[in-house]
């Protein structure tokens, strides 16, 4: 199946490289149905979504003819994989994502923006020990080599290194 016509569609990269905001344009330009995985896993007060419940929801999804998934957790990352015809890496520099996930931060932590079903960023969670800042920091060469491993195995990958290139890629598409 050409990658172009995938209906299975899943976005990976580390915190902050952009795969929410690049899952609901491809969700625009496709006319595919675009899930938060944020919003599948985290109620208000930022309490966590049991795994088994975010298994189950995540299985419903990926049983469906179509679907985007903006990320997949390590505890159930086999399930997308497993159905999904395209991974979309955003495989980004390291200093590239940070600066934009410390941005986003920053400007949440001012403009009060509601993130995962109505959560807010404080700066108890910027600056605790499970920050997205930290998360990030610990994450990324994992993250980066899962793509690389996915990419020698023959998975269908459709990997950026840069922002423009994901957007010209995504601007390429014709929505049907």
């Amino acid at each position: 199946m050409p990658r172009e016509s995938a209906k299975k569609i899943l976005i990976y990269g580390v915190t902050g490289s952009g795969k929410t905001t690049f899952a609901a344009k491809l969700s625009e330009r496709t006319g595919i149905a675009w899930h938060s995985v944020d919003d599948l896993t985290w109620l208000p007060g930022w309490i966590q979504v049991p795994d088994e419940e975010q298994e189950e929801k995540i299985k419903a999804i990926c049983e469906g003819p179509s679907w985007i998934l903006d990320t997949a957790y390590a505890k159930w990352h086999q399930i997308p994989l497993s159905r999904a015809e395209l991974i979309v890496a955003l495989d980004y520099p390291r200093w590239l994502s940070f600066r934009r996930l410390l941005v986003r931060c920053i400007k949440r932590l001012f403009d009060g923006k509601t993130v995962c079903n109505g959560n807010r960023e404080s700066l108890r969670n910027v600056l605790s020990k499970n920050s997205l800042l930290l998360w990030h920091i610990r994450s990324w060469p994992r993250k980066r080599e899962r793509v690389e491993g996915w990419c020698r195995s023959g998975l269908p990958v459709k990997r950026f290194r840069h922002p423009r290139d994901a957007e010209r890629w995504l601007q390429s598409l014709m929505r049907d």
